[in-house]
């Protein structure tokens, strides 16, 4: 099982954030993500929204990055630590614009760049940035096979409904090949079609976990599958987290401070598929000091021992 930390501060979100994170600073992200980068974390994540409806900041709340922004300025603080989004909202964005960024991230961090797409949920985000909502699904397929023409051909040409290019040049290539791996988050069927055409990874959202195996065998039982390797990433604070961001008080959500109790979570996640997973925070964090003294302490009881 591999560990990875969320990066504070980058969402607000009332299910799954402390107080405590409101006042870093953006040197205080960079500093709490270099400290995971040296303790042997495995990767940081973080979410993506563009604008949020005054109707839904209570539980969504405003502050977001932009994920290959920041993802960027966090590879330029750390050395080893996986650069991955959380999600990031496939069909509002320009899928050349896209492969651009993703790309000129994987190249200047030496290949550590890893996008999680979702197709979104929020319709008014859409319309706000003149995107048809009802066609995102069709639109995340071909935009995933646009990006991956332009990662891996030398002569990239595609002909869509919504992309069409030909006769161009796309450089720099991803440093991974053939281009850098791509998760989906998400649980409809679509998803999981699409992690068997695309994908390396699934994210599942509201998906229950005893259901995860049933669902890694529809995914590799797809036509489209070819045998690679499908990870799988799940947080137990997702387990708070309703479809619009309502706070569910799941029991099973909050961080402990038990070594055991952790050990039999992560037990309980690697029996249901998981391979990738965050250790929760336990409620009342003071700060970033003890946030670190937490990473460290997950460093050191819990990582060597799975």
């Amino acid at each position: 099982m591999k560990l990875n930390v969320g990066v504070p501060n980058s969402m607000h979100v009332a299910a799954m954030t402390q107080p405590w994170e409101h006042d870093l600073s953006g040197g205080d992200v960079g500093d709490l993500a270099a400290a995971a980068d040296a303790l042997g974390f495995n990767k940081c994540m973080l979410g993506e929204h563009f604008v949020i409806p005054n109707e839904h900041i209570q539980l969504s709340g405003d502050h977001y990055f932009h994920v290959v922004v920041a993802l960027g300025y966090l590879g330029g603080r750390t050395k080893r630590l996986r650069l991955s989004s959380s999600v990031s909202i496939l069909p509002l964005q320009n899928p050349i614009v896209q492969a651009k960024a993703w790309s000129t991230m994987d190249w200047l961090t030496g290949g550590r760049a890893e996008a999680l797409f979702g197709v979104g949920w929020l319709k008014e985000e859409f319309d706000l940035l003149g995107v048809d909502f009802h066609k995102r699904g069709r639109m995340a397929d071909e935009y995933v096979a646009a990006m991956k023409e332009l990662w891996t051909s030398d002569t990239p040409e595609f002909d869509g409904e919504f992309v069409k290019f030909s006769n161009i040049g796309f450089a720099p290539k991803p440093v991974q090949k053939p281009g850098l791996p791509i998760w989906f988050g998400g649980d409809a069927a679509p998803v999981l079609e699409r992690v068997a055409k695309f994908g390396d990874g699934w994210s599942p959202f509201r998906t229950a976990p005893e259901k995860f195996p049933e669902c890694i065998d529809f995914i590799k039982s797809r036509p489209e599958y070819d045998g690679r390797k499908i990870e799988v990433f799940f947080a137990l604070e997702m387990l708070n987290v309703g479809a619009h961001h309502e706070v569910l008080d799941d029991p099973r959500a909050p961080g402990t401070r038990s070594l055991q109790t952790i050990f039999d979570q992560i037990g309980w996640l690697k029996e249901l598929g998981v391979t990738e997973t965050i250790v929760p925070l336990p409620p009342g964090i003071g700060g970033k000091q003890e946030y670190l003294d937490r990473l460290q302490w997950v460093a050191e009881e819990i990582m060597p021992k799975i």
